[in-house]
């Protein structure tokens, strides 16, 4: 039962960031948040379906690292966009000027 629950919340935490990413576009730093936010809802996810297969831990690892890199290369294109344009507004730059 206590399965069923936790798969409900991390069902429900990727929902409301979905929801979340969906509505608040207006800051890039809000964004990779809430992507950071489904990322590990996901993960608990997976750690729940896969504690029920023999331990696949492997997966895992593999989900973390490519998670991991996807943050990295968010932080530095919000760097790169605060270093350029001065804040990390969507509304600050043009994309046709970019």
């Amino acid at each position: 039962m206590m399965w069923i629950n936790l798969s409900f919340l991390s069902l429900m935490m990727f929902l409301l960031g979905n929801l979340v990413f969906s509505f608040n576009r207006k800051h890039l730093l809000i964004v990779l948040l809430m992507l950071e936010f489904m990322v590990l809802s996901l993960f608990l996810l997976m750690v729940l379906e896969l504690m029920c297969l023999d331990n696949e831990v492997y997966f895992l690892v593999l989900f973390l690292v490519f998670s991991v890199c996807e943050g990295a290369l968010g932080l530095s294109i919000l760097v790169q966009m605060i270093r350029t344009h001065g804040s990390d507004y969507f509304q600050v730059f043009n994309l046709l000027s970019c």
